[in-house]
C-alpha cells in the first residue's frame, strides 16, 4: 500500500504469472520487493493480490499461509485487496469468456470466494478494511433468453447472501470490515451502473433480506448489511467502455446507497475516425488483436451503447464509425498510441473527483496485458509498473 492522503494505492498482481501457489509466490518474490523499494521506499507497501483457485487452495496447505504472512512482514508488505475475478489460470493460455467461469450461479465460485475472504482476514492488518473484486454475476452470452438470465441473477443473489453472512460473522470475530466488490464489464450480466442498480433492487434485496432475517432475526437492520458487504468495483476502463461519466456514476450509486469498494485504475483503447479513410486506424488496431483475453469493442449510436463481443468482429467488418472503444487495458501513463488514443481522460476525471470526495479507500492499478501488448509497447515489467504507480500518485 502506498498511502496518498485518503487513498491507498497499489497495483494488481494479476500481471505476474501464478497458476498455482509456488508460481505465484515465486513471482511475488521476484518482482514485488524491488517495486516496493522504488515506489514506497521506507513505507509499508500493500498488495493487490491475485490468487487462482488452485493457488488459494494450496496456500491453505501445510504452513504456507503463515510463511507467506511472515514473508510479507519481513519485507514491509501486506495485503489489503484481492482480485477474485479470474478463477483459473490467467496467463499463457486462452482465457476469453472463460474468465467468468465458474460464475456466481455455482458452488465453486462461492467456495473460492469464501476461502479468499478467510485468507484476506488473516493477512489484513488490524484497523484496515479489505475487499475482493469479483465477476459481474456471469457472462451475458451464456444465456439464450431473458428467463435464463433472470434465473442466473436469482441464484447469484442467493450465493452473494452467503457471502454477506460470512462477512458479518468475520467482522464479529475479527473486528475487520471486508467487502465484496462486484466488477461490471462489457457483456457481463452487469455492464453499467443502471444494471447494478436494477440488480440490487430486483434481485439482491428481495433474495437477501428474508434469508438474513431468518438467519439473524432482529439482530440489526439487515438491509444495512447488504450495502455494507456488497459493493462495486469501479474499473475505470470498463465504465469508460459504457460511455459513463465518472461524476454521474458516482452520484447515481451514492444516491442508491451503493458503495464503491475499490477503484481499479485502468485505461481502454480509443479509436477516433479520420473520416473517409480509416486504413491507418484499422492497421494500428489490428496490432492489439491477440488470442488470450476478451477485447470487447463498444460504440455509442443514437444515444445507446452497442457492444461487439470481441475485437476480431470489428476488424472483420470495418464499418464506418465516429469513435470506438476497445477493452484492452493499456498503460495508464500513455494518452496516445500512434494514431490511436486511450481513455486516460476518464482516469484524470476520477482523480479530480477523488481530491475532494471520499469515493473509495482502495485504488488498484490493473494493467494485466503487458505480455500481450504490441511489441513496440512491451517494456520491462517492473519499470512499467513503477512508471504507472508514480504517474498515478503524482497526480493524486
Amino acid at each position: 500500500m502506498f498511502v496518498n492522503a485518503k487513498n491507498q494505492v497499489t497495483y494488481c498482481t494479476n500481471i505476474h504469472p501464478g497458476a498455482d501457489w509456488r508460481a505465484t509466490f515465486d513471482s511475488l518474490k521476484e518482482f514485488v520487493p524491488g517495486i516496493k523499494k522504488r515506489v514506497a521506499k521506507s513505507k509499508q507497501f500493500g498488495l493487490g493480490l491475485r490468487l487462482s483457485n488452485t493457488a488459494s487452495a494450496e496456500l491453505n496447505e501445510q504452513n504456507n499461509l503463515v510463511e507467506f504472512k511472515e514473508w510479507l512482514t519481513a519485507n514491509d508488505l501486506y495485503v489489503f485487496t484481492m482480485n477474485g475475478f479470474p478463477y483459473g489460470n490467467f496467463h499463457n493460455e486462452r482465457v476469453k469468456d472463460m474468465v467468468h467461469a465458474p460464475d456466481w450461479t455455482t458452488q465453486d465460485r462461492l467456495t473460492y470466494t469464501k476461502r479468499l475472504f478467510e485468507q484476506l482476514a488473516y493477512l489484513l492488518p488490524d484497523g484496515m478494511s479489505g475487499g475482493i473484486s469479483t465477476s459481474p454475476i456471469s457472462y451475458k452470452h451464456w444465456y439464450a433468453s431473458e428467463e435464463l438470465q433472470q434465473s442466473a441473477f436469482a441464484k447469484g443473489a442467493e450465493n452473494l447472501t452467503e457471502i454477506i453472512l460470512q462477512l458479518h460473522a468475520l467482522e464479529k470475530r475479527t473486528g475487520k470490515h471486508l467487502h465484496l466488490d462486484i466488477e461490471p464489464e462489457p457483456d457481463g450480466l452487469l455492464e453499467n451502473s443502471d444494471e447494478v442498480l436494477r440488480f440490487f433492487k430486483e434481485h439482491l434485496l428481495p433474495v437477501a433480506v428474508p434469508i438474513l432475517k431468518n438467519k439473524l432475526g432482529d439482530e440489526l437492520f439487515v438491509e444495512d448489511l447488504i450495502y455494507r458487504y456488497i459493493t462495486v468495483c469501479y474499473d475505470i476502463c470498463h465504465f469508460s467502455l459504457a460511455y459513463e461519466e465518472p461524476v454521474e456514476t458516482f452520484k447515481k450509486l451514492a444516491d442508491a446507497g451503493i458503495k464503491i469498494g475499490k477503484i481499479q485504475v485502468s485505461a481502454a483503447l480509443k479509436i477516433v475516425s479520420n473520416g473517409s479513410d480509416n486504413k491507418q486506424n484499422w492497421e494500428a488496431l489490428a496490432e492489439f488483436d491477440e488470442p488470450t483475453y476478451l477485447h470487447q469493442v463498444t460504440e455509442k449510436k443514437d444515444g445507446k451503447v452497442v457492444t461487439y463481443n470481441d475485437l476480431p468482429i470489428v476488424l472483420k467488418n470495418k464499418s464506418d464509425f465516429k469513435e470506438l472503444r476497445a477493452h484492452f487495458h493499456v498503460p495508464i501513463f500513455l494518452e496516445e498510441f500512434g494514431c490511436l488514443f486511450s481513455t486516460q481522460d476518464h482516469i484524470l476525471k476520477v482523480i479530480d473527483i477523488l481530491k475532494n470526495n471520499d469515493i473509495s479507500e482502495h485504488l488498484e492499478i490493473e494493467t494485466y496485458t503487458w505480455d500481450v501488448l504490441p511489441t513496440a509497447l512491451k517494456k520491462d515489467i517492473s519499470e512499467s509498473i513503477i512508471r504507472e504507480m508514480n504517474w498515478l500518485t503524482e497526480r493524486l
